[in-house]
């Protein structure tokens, strides 16, 4: 149960639930519930039943899988007023979650039962067009993800994920593993178009940390 103030923070966070007629409303209130979740804790494990849904008012939730080689692929993130598509639907389907989700950072989220999902996506049309509006988002930066992993090579790949990253900091903070999981390669493979885009001048490499040099020669690369 939440009260009030909660409330109004929820719905900073996912502003749609200010327009909950009273009956909505006063549901979620009683049924909703506050959690805080760790750096590192798994919310799930491929396999896991989904019994609750998050939504985020802080921290971030990457989800990925897991191939038989061992190989990592990042699917997508959710943060601030978003919320986990595959455990929606894992809810709505009443199929087990089909990947796994890690706390990267620490979390807060409005936690609701799957059964209460369930039964407002059948009696408010809010919520309903909410759950269906956030699968059909979430799907098409799924989509995304498969057309890149299919078509597009991986030095351009490893090219666009070091200029993203490094509009957020440079030197850029990160092993060649960490990258290998977000884009579904292996180590070595990563190892070795980073060692090219050095020698060419475009980076610096050092052991956890990757310098741009040459933006816009990674901006060419990258479009390739």
């Amino acid at each position: 149960m939440i009260d009030e103030e909660h409330f109004e923070r929820i719905a900073d966070a996912v502003p749609i639930l200010r327009q909950a007629d009273p009956a909505l409303h006063r549901e979620f209130m009683q049924k909703a519930f506050l959690a805080r979740i760790a750096v590192g804790r798994d919310v799930f494990v491929e396999g896991d039943r989904a019994d609750t849904i998050a939504l985020l008012l802080s921290g971030s939730v990457r989800v990925y899988k897991i191939g038989a080689s061992g190989r990592e692929i990042t699917l997508y993130r959710f943060g601030h007023g978003e919320s986990c598509i595959l455990t929606a639907n894992a809810i709505l389907s009443q199929q087990s979650f089909p990947a796994i989700a890690t706390v990267e950072q620490q979390a807060e989220a409005a936690m609701i039962f799957a059964d209460d999902l369930r039964d407002w996506v059948g009696r408010y049309d809010l919520w309903r067009g909410f759950i269906f509006d956030l699968l059909s988002q979430r799907l098409s930066g799924v989509l995304e993800i498969v057309e890149e992993v299919v078509f597009r090579r991986m030095d351009t790949r490893l090219a666009t994920l070091i200029l993203e990253y490094g509009r957020a900091q440079n030197p850029i903070r990160i092993t060649h593993q960490e990258i290998a999981d977000e884009l579904g390669s292996a180590r070595e493979v990563i190892s070795r178009i980073l060692e090219d885009f050095a020698a060419q001048g475009w980076i610096q490499t050092k052991r956890g940390r990757i310098e741009v040099i040459d933006k816009r020669a990674l901006q060419r690369r990258a479009l390739m």
